[in-house]
């Protein structure tokens, strides 16, 4: 890791209302805005960089939240880093980390800025500082529940033309083998698709499951609820179609556990998810060296999320195509400049000559987004 002393001055939470261009539905809730919570942390030099909390607005998907988290960071994680000169991020991440084992989210929203702030004072972009190895990315979509069948197919379709590398829907209990047979038949089985399920799905489902074998599907992502977590070396065991692990995907030891105990295959790595790069780097070095295929999620980025993951899913180990959509699937406008955009063959360009993030923070329009703010200085 490039040592590259920095103290944090001022840390700065805002929350913006971001106006999605369509609602998105999946088993935890419809999204109709995304509720954003961003970070500003400044230091001595008086460089900035900027993070994005993960969180969404409920509890539905995992319980934390954007108003937990923002307690969590005026509370205790702000005050806790503000003032403190460190080597490297991950000497903030291991302080973040002493704070609170929990609250992923949180942290990985002032620890991955952190890594920004060093690249942006080695004049580096982020993808560089971690040592990223590809110039771009492959680039597949998430589909959320449609009101009809044949909303959703049209929706496969122009997914289908605009060169997607990779789709994935969203399925739950009653919405899922009529919806599969219907893509299927409209598109054939050469179509690289995927199923996730958010954890909708329970141990007496396991025979249902099985019936999603016959749609040919690149994986089934985080197919059981939480209560059932101990049964998936069993499912794993009873399906031909690879299993992919999100959200019990938390910390490097739950990526050993998964090896260990072969309740997946594949897994869902989301840096804002698991406290952010310093963790997100050791499960890639760990799948990499295990031959576990990774890919990168997303979780409703505005475009200063997509930056981080987009430098991550340029590492080597990650060799599926993530969520990684331009920034007009989902945003009227984005609050980076340029929007992100990917080429008719599905390929995100990662920035790797640019310092820091990649691209140029809009402020005027963040500023005008924002319903509420809190400035902490040291």
């Amino acid at each position: 890791m490039l040592q590259c002393p920095f103290t944090l001055t001022r840390i700065s939470l805002r929350e913006i209302r971001l106006p999605l261009v369509e609602p998105f539905r999946a088993s935890h809730g419809v999204e109709h805005e995304r509720r954003i919570l961003l970070t500003e942390l400044e230091d001595s030099d008086g460089v900035c960089a900027w993070g994005e909390c993960v969180a969404l607005s409920t509890s539905g998907y995992l319980p934390e939240t954007i108003d937990t988290a923002w307690e969590q960071l005026r509370q205790t994680l702000v005050p806790l880093i503000l003032g403190r000169t460190f080597s490297d991020p991950t000497e903030a991440n291991t302080l973040l980390k002493s704070a609170t084992a929990e609250n992923h989210m949180a942290r990985a929203s002032i620890e991955m800025p952190c890594w920004t702030l060093v690249a942006e004072k080695t004049g580096r972009s982020l993808a560089s500082l971690i040592e990223a190895t590809r110039s771009e990315v492959a680039a597949g979509v998430a589909i959320g529940m449609q009101d009809s069948i044949k909303d959703l197919v049209d929706k496969v379709g122009q997914a289908i033309d605009e060169g997607y590398a990779r789709i994935k829907i969203k399925i739950e209990p009653g919405a899922d083998i009529e919806l599969l047979s219907a893509i299927r038949k409209a598109y054939g089985d050469s179509v690289p698709l995927m199923a996730d399920a958010n954890g909708a799905y329970r141990i007496g489902d396991i025979e249902l499951l099985k019936t999603l074998d016959t749609f040919r599907l690149e994986m089934i992502e985080q197919p059981m609820h939480a209560a059932d977590q101990t049964y998936y070396p069993e499912l794993h065991q009873s399906l031909d179609t690879a299993i992919c692990l999100d959200e019990f995907i938390g910390d490097l030891s739950d990526v050993e556990a998964m090896h260990a105990d072969s309740s997946g295959r594949i897994i869902n790595l989301k840096p804002g998810r698991v406290g952010g790069f310093t963790t997100a780097l050791a499960m890639h070095d760990f799948c990499l060296a295990n031959k576990i295929p990774l890919w990168c999620g997303g979780m409703l980025e505005s475009g200063i999320g997509r930056a981080y993951n987009v430098a991550l899913a340029a590492k080597a180990g990650f060799t599926l195509p993530g969520d990684l959509s331009p920034s007009r699937r989902y945003w009227k406008q984005d609050i980076v400049s340029p929007e992100w955009d990917m080429n008719n063959q599905g390929m995100v360009n990662v920035p790797m000559d640019r310092p820091g993030l990649g691209v140029e923070i809009d402020i005027e329009r963040i500023e005008a987004l924002t319903v509420r703010k809190e400035e902490i200085i040291s």
